[in-house]
Order: C-alpha cells, then sequence, then structure tokens
C-alpha cells in the first residue's frame, strides 16, 4: 500500500526538486558497518558474455580477482532503451523512463520549448511561447557546450584537461515554457532523486566522471543551475577533437601494451575514431578516480574526502566492439574491432580494449590497497549498455554500404513527424541507433503511422512494432498532461516525453549510413541489455547468481551497502525496485 502511495503522489504531481523525505539509518547496517565507500564502474557495452570469456580465458587478471569475492550475476539486463542516459539513469535513481523521464541523450517533449541558440549539433533554436504547450526535440549531450570541440567543453576558466558543468551553454538549452522559459538542466530534466542527492543530504562526499558535461544529471534535481549533489565532477568530452596529452600513459597489464597519449597523432576526429585514442581519454578519467582515492580532487591539485560514492564510465569496450577503422576497412581486417563468432570471441583490437579497462580497475585496486581503503569499499562493475549484434554475421545497416534499398522508420513516416525532424539544418535526426524511437506531430495519427511502418517491415528490417496497449506496459501513455506546469513533474494525463511508436528491427539491424561502425546500442535486443554486474569486497562470499536481475537494482544496494534506506529513492518507492540478491559478507550477514 505504501508504494502505491507512493506511486500516485508522484503521478498526481511529485516535485522533481522536492527534497528527499528524512532518512532511516538501515536497520541491517550494523551488519556490515565496514562499508563506507561504494565505487561504481560501468564499462559500456560490457555484456556478461565478454566477463565470462576473459575470466575464462585468464586475459582480465584483475577483475577476474574481484571476482573471486564477489557476487557475479550473469542474467542482468539494462534500462530499456539500452542507452547511455537511461542507462546511467537506471543505475543511480533505480528507476525506468517511465518514473525518471530519461529515454534518450537526444528525445522529445511534448511540452518544453527549444533552446535560445542552435546547439552545437544542430538542434534548432526557436521561439519559447510563455505559458503554453511548445514541443521541441531535447538535447543532453555535447552539443550543449560552448565548445564541444574541446576536452575541455571551451570554458576558458578549466584547463586543457579539464571539464565540467562550465562548459554548458545555457543558451543551448531547451526552456521552460511554464518556468519563464529558464533553460532546463539535466540534473532538473530528470524526475526523481539519484543515490548522490540521497548520500549528500546525509553528509557523504560524492564524485563522478562521465563523457559529456550534461551527465551530471547523476545529481538529481537541484532546481539551480548547478549540480550541487555532485561534489566534484569531471567531464572531459569524449567527442572532442583528439589532442596529444603529455604526461598520461595508459593502463596496461603488459608494459609494452601502454600507449603514451604525449605521442598520439590526431586524426583530426573524436576521441571514438581510434582504438589508442579511446584508452588515452578514459586514462583521463581513471587519474581521476585514483586522485579520489588518494583523498585528492579529480585533476589532484587538492585536498578532498574519500567519496562514499564516486567512479566512472569506461568508452574503450563500446568502441572496441563498433568501430572500423580505417572507414576503407572491412570488417574481417585486422585493424577492425569487433567479435569473431556469436560466442562473442573478441577480435584483437577488442581484447586489447577490455584488457585497458582490465589494467585500469587494477590500477584503482592498487590505490584503495595503499591507502587502507580495499576492506571497506565495495566496487561495483557493469555497465549501462551493451551492444548488437554480437554475431558479426548478423549485423545488417539500414542504409548501409551492403548494397541494401533499406530506410530507417524516421524516413517511411518522414510526413508525420514534428517538424524540427524535417528541419534541413537539424544535425540530430531521429533516435535511431538499433532501435527507433518516434515521437509523432499528431499522436492521434499513430494507428496510420504504424501501417505505413508494417507495409514496409522488409524496407525498414522490422522486427517488433510498440504502440498502445502494448507500448503502455513499458512506459507511460504518451500525450501532455491535463494540467501543464513547471518542469519536470509528471502530472496526471498523457506523459509529453513518452514515444508514440516504438520499432524494434530485427537482430543486426543497425539504423546508420556511417562506415565506421559495426554494431550500435539503445534496442531491447539480449546483446544490447544483458551485461556483466559484479559486486565485490574483500568479505563478500564469492558467488554466481543466474535469476535475472536489472542494473536498477545497483542503486537501493549502493544506498543499503553505505546504511542508508533505499526507499529514500523516488524511483525505488515508485517501481518497488529491490536489492540486489544474494550480498552476503562472511559475517553472515
Amino acid at each position: 500500500m505504501i508504494k502505491k502511495l507512493a506511486a500516485a503522489a508522484l503521478l498526481l504531481g511529485l516535485v522533481a526538486t522536492t527534497l528527499p523525505s528524512p532518512l532511516r539509518a538501515d536497520e541491517d547496517h550494523d551488519r556490515h558497518s565496514h562499508i563506507k565507500h561504494v565505487l561504481l564502474l560501468s564499462i559500456d557495452g560490457m555484456h556478461a558474455v565478454d566477463y565470462a570469456n576473459c575470466v575464462a580465458s585468464n586475459t582480465c587478471p584483475n577483475l577476474a580477482a574481484l571476482g573471486k569475492t564477489g557476487v557475479h550475476y550473469t542474467r542482468t539486463t539494462t534500462s530499456r532503451p539500452s542507452d547511455s542516459f537511461p542507462g546511467l539513469m537506471a543505475l543511480v535513481t533505480g528507476g525506468s523512463p517511465r518514473t525518471v523521464g530519461a529515454y534518450y541523450d537526444v528525445a522529445y517533449d511534448r511540452v518544453l520549448a527549444p533552446p535560445a541558440v542552435t546547439t552545437g549539433n544542430g538542434l534548432p533554436s526557436g521561439p519559447c511561447n510563455m505559458g503554453a504547450i511548445n514541443g521541441t526535440q531535447t538535447e543532453y549531450e555535447e552539443g550543449n557546450e560552448i565548445d564541444q570541440s574541446k576536452l575541455n567543453g571551451g570554458f576558458s576558466g578549466y584547463s586543457t584537461i579539464d571539464g565540467g558543468v562550465q562548459s554548458i551553454d545555457p543558451n543551448k538549452l531547451v526552456r521552460d515554457p511554464f518556468n519563464n522559459c529558464k533553460p532546463v538542466y539535466s540534473w532538473n530534466f530528470i524526475r526523481t532523486n539519484t543515490i548522490f542527492g540521497v548520500i549528500h543530504s546525509n553528509g557523504g562526499y560524492t564524485a563522478w566522471s562521465d563523457k559529456h558535461a550534461a551527465y551530471a544529471a547523476v545529481s538529481g534535481p537541484t532546481g539551480t543551475n548547478q549540480p550541487s549533489n555532485v561534489d566534484d565532477y569531471y567531464s572531459p568530452e569524449v567527442n572532442s577533437l583528439q589532442i596529444p596529452l603529455p604526461g598520461i600513459k595508459t593502463a596496461a597489464l603488459n608494459p609494452s601494451a601502454s600507449v603514451d597519449c604525449g605521442q598520439l597523432v590526431p586524426n583530426g576526429d573524436d576521441w571514438t575514431t581510434g582504438f589508442d585514442s579511446i584508452k588515452c581519454y578514459d586514462q583521463l578519467k581513471v587519474n581521476a578516480v585514483v586522485n579520489w582515492i588518494n583523498g585528492k580532487t579529480h585533476l589532484g591539485d587538492h585536498k578532498a574526502p574519500v567519496p562514499a560514492i564516486f567512479g566512472m564510465n569506461f568508452q574503450a569496450v563500446s568502441v572496441g566492439e563498433k568501430l572500423i577503422s580505417p572507414k576503407s576497412a572491412t570488417r574481417t581486417d585486422a585493424n577492425s574491432g569487433g567479435y569473431e563468432d556469436a560466442q562473442g570471441t573478441p577480435r584483437p583490437k577488442m581484447l586489447a580494449e577490455i584488457q585497458f579497462v582490465d589494467a585500469a580497475i587494477g590500477q584503482m585496486v592498487s590505490a584503495l590497497k595503499a591507502n587502507g581503503l580495499l576492506d571497506s569499499t565495495t566496487i561495483i562493475v557493469t555497465a549501462k549498455h551493451g551492444q548488437s549484434p554480437i554475431d558479426p554475421n548478423r549485423f545488417f545497416p539500414i542504409p548501409g554500404s551492403t548494397g541494401n534499398n533499406g530506410q530507417p522508420p524516421s524516413a517511411i513516416i518522414a510526413s508525420l513527424l514534428p517538424a524540427v525532424y524535417n528541419d534541413p539544418n537539424n544535425g540530430l535526426g531521429l533516435a535511431e541507433d538499433d532501435i527507433s524511437q518516434i515521437w509523432l506531430a499528431d499522436s492521434g495519427r499513430t494507428a496510420e503511422a504504424v501501417a505505413d511502418l508494417e507495409n514496409a517491415a522488409s524496407t525498414i528490417g522490422l522486427g517488433q512494432i510498440y504502440y498502445g496497449a502494448s507500448l503502455s506496459n513499458l512506459f507511460n501513455t504518451p500525450g501532455v498532461p491535463n494540467q501543464p506546469g513547471p518542469c519536470c513533474k509528471l502530472r496526471e494525463g498523457g506523459d509529453p516525453r513518452t514515444p508514440d511508436i516504438v520499432v524494434i528491427p530485427n537482430v543486426g539491424v543497425v539504423y546508420t549510413g556511417g562506415l565506421k561502425k559495426q554494431s550500435e546500442h539503445g534496442g531491447y535486443a539480449w546483446d544490447d541489455t544483458n551485461v556483466m554486474l559484479l559486486v565485490s569486497n574483500p568479505a563478500l562470499k564469492a558467488e554466481t547468481v543466474n535469476s535475472f536481475v536489472e542494473t536498477a537494482q545497483v542503486a537501493p544496494t549502493i544506498l543499503k551497502l553505505l546504511g542508508l534506506d533505499p526507499e529514500a529513492l523516488d524511483a525505488v518507492r515508485v517501481e518497488g525496485t529491490p536489492v540486489l540478491p544474494a550480498i552476503q559478507f562472511n559475517d553472515g550477514h
């Protein structure tokens, strides 16, 4: 009954900026009160089978060592859609997009208004009609920054390798017509609080490092232009142009595999377009984590408390899975990443990315040991999303270089989309990776759009369509609230962020016209959603759990480990998200 009442309260207008209710100490925490810190690591793209394969082949010794004192979950599913933004939000809120309101970095809101200035990725500016329903595509990625071509996001007060929320240009943020057309920062865009908010409000020091300034959304709502629930946020921009990084060398299991990033030769593109460059990029964040463990701020230039919750995301494995380099190469060339077969045997370039990440985690573990913190720290290793397809024989790009005549769903129903999607200056396009999420100009024409897509099934590589009743089992009913008001409440009536249609293509279909990728993420396929999950501490009983769990369960588990009430999280109360099972310390609790 309590959970039902909480859910009703949210639906009737729980304001996202509401402070969490007073916390009670977790009743069981005295049984494992030695846990003072949680290190959360997302190896983006790391499937459960990747972890199993590297442990079995003795190619990731540090992850294998963590597994010897850890609980390993083999059937873990990410958020759906399985993209970075909703995937990250699941990890830190305990909720799904229907509650948190985060569907994709680039999505749509039927109430909010366009930015005042066109974003770096081309989301067009437009008017904000105050006190009225507007409607705009939304963007929370590098396009919000002052200068996305720079590692520091273009903020002049940052050093070359720094990065953070000061690089966000508020004029490139979507606006709230029911709040004086003020810009909506990513941390206020989400509808629920986060573990960072709960821990910070209880006196815990918090830190996180991620790939975009906008991912300071981990703070959760603050009602201000600062993500104040994160005490130290570090976000060198992953889609900035490559530059040499003097003094930076990448972690490696063998010294000969280390990359001297000061000798990096930029290719004129971003960090995700090179197997070595992405290691150099990730190493910046690894160094930040080690600095936090050593009691310093992210660049190591000031003293700071060791965080109660801290961590980062790795990009290296995701890049290793999908990158074809150079563009003229084929997927079977030695320079290509990805897999050899359907059982997930990594090709050499991809294996090197996994081993880099493993060595980097080894650096973190060594720092914890050196500071006497390993016993008091629980390490959680998982992923925001997987990548599809694993089987290289299933890859089928639409449109692509294979001579097929396919088209993405957005091309089939272009006339039914909001005008912003057909703006020739809009460089964002629809949310189409290995999924297509569709917001229509008129939700009343959903059946017409579905019929058009069904008739073009072979053209779009159609697997399944969700709309109407089948969609409402996953998300809230699409539409607009009965009584619109300030962002970002979930009010009675339609949800302005729910897509009208979700297209799930056949396994292996990727809606891309590029020549650099051989897989993508975002969809609902097993390869997209089944990721590794490992919870490790020297006092934990090693166990393998084969029952289904979700990455959303990480958030309440973190609070419980730190002695805080998991139900302090809004999404946990609303959705009933449980803590992860089978976490037993050697004292029997």
